[in-house]
C-alpha cells in the first residue's frame, strides 16, 4: 500500500522543501541567496534516480515520486534532465538546500508556474521586451558606447531577422517599440515548451534583457557570454572605480544560476 501516514509525510516534505523559494521573488533569490537563514530539512531519503512516468520522467526519492510546491508530480520530458535533477538531490548532504538545487527550482517552476499560465508568461516576457536593455544605450563616453554598439547591435539585428525589430537610443527615456515586433515575439515564446520557457523567463530576469534570454534558449549564444553583455555597464564601472567585492559576489551568484539554466536548455535537447 502506497497511502501510509509516513508516506503522505514524505510527500508533504518533498512539495514543502522548495515552499519558501517559489514565494520569493527570483532577484531576491539570485541577488541576496545567503540572507536565508533559515533551517534547512533534514536530508530523509537513501536514494535519488529518475524513473519513468507518464507525464515523461519522475524523479524517485526511494522510489516514490517527487513533487512540486503545488503538488504535482515533478516529472519532465527528457530522460538526461531528470537524471540531473535526481543528481542534485542525491548530491544533498544530512540537510536538504534549495540553494544548490537550480534545475529541481527550474523543473519546479515550468511544471507549476509556467505550464498552468504559458498565455500570460508570454504576455508578461513580451512587456519585459517593450523596455529592453539592448535598446537603451549610454550617451558617454564614447568607448562604452562603442562597446555597446559592438556587442549589442549583432544581437538586436538576430532578433529583427525573426520580425523582432527593436529600436534603440540615447539615455533612458522610453522608446516604444512597434506592436508588431512585440507579437513576433510573442509568436517565438509560443514555440516552446513550459520547460524552455520557464527557462527562457530566468535567462530574461538575469539578463534584463528579452533578447538575450531568447538568443540564450535559442543556443544564438552561450550563458556565459550573454551573461558578460548583459553586465556590460558593470564591469565598465568596476574598471573605472575599482574592483567592488560586494557586487563581484553578487554578480558571480546571477552567473552561476544562469550558467545552470543553459546547462537546463541544453538537458532538454
Amino acid at each position: 500500500m502506497m497511502n501510509s501516514d509516513n508516506d503522505n509525510n514524505e510527500d508533504e516534505s518533498t512539495a514543502a522543501i522548495f515552499d519558501l523559494a517559489r514565494n520569493r521573488s527570483l532577484d531576491e533569490q539570485v541577488s541576496h541567496p545567503g540572507r536565508e537563514k533559515r533551517k534547512l530539512p533534514k536530508r530523509f531519503y537513501k536514494k535519488a534516480e529518475a524513473g519513468p512516468h507518464e507525464e515523461g520522467h519522475a524523479i524517485l526519492l526511494d522510489g516514490r515520486a517527487v513533487k512540486t510546491p503545488s503538488k504535482r508530480p515533478l516529472a519532465v520530458p527528457v530522460l538526461a534532465l531528470a537524471e540531473a535533477v535526481a543528481a542534485e538531490w542525491e548530491a544533498q548532504k544530512d540537510e536538504i538546500d534549495p540553494r544548490s538545487m537550480w534545475l529541481t527550482k527550474l523543473a519546479n517552476t515550468a511544471v507549476d508556474l509556467v505550464a498552468p499560465r504559458r498565455e500570460a508568461v508570454i504576455d508578461e516576457l513580451a512587456t519585459y521586451a517593450g523596455t529592453d536593455l539592448l535598446c537603451y544605450r549610454a550617451e558617454h563616453p564614447d568607448v562604452l558606447v562603442a562597446r555597446q554598439a559592438a556587442l549589442w547591435d549583432p544581437l538586436l539585428a538576430w532578433a529583427a531577422e525573426k520580425g523582432i525589430a527593436f529600436t534603440s537610443t540615447s539615455g533612458i527615456v522610453h522608446v516604444a517599440q512597434p506592436e508588431a515586433s512585440l507579437e513576433a515575439y510573442r509568436e517565438a515564446l509560443r514555440a516552446l515548451d513550459p520547460f524552455r520557457l520557464a527557462a527562457l523567463h530566468n535567462a530574461v530576469t538575469l539578463t534584463g534583457s528579452a533578447i538575450l534570454g531568447l538568443a540564450v534558449t535559442l543556443g544564438r549564444i552561450a550563458p556565459e557570454e550573454a551573461f558578460d553583455i548583459a553586465h556590460l555597464d558593470e564591469h565598465w564601472q568596476m574598471e573605472l572605480c575599482g574592483h567592488d567585492e560586494e557586487e563581484a559576489a553578487r554578480l558571480a551568484v546571477r552567473r552561476s544560476e544562469l550558467l545552470e539554466t543553459g546547462r537546463f536548455i541544453r538537458l532538454l535537447g
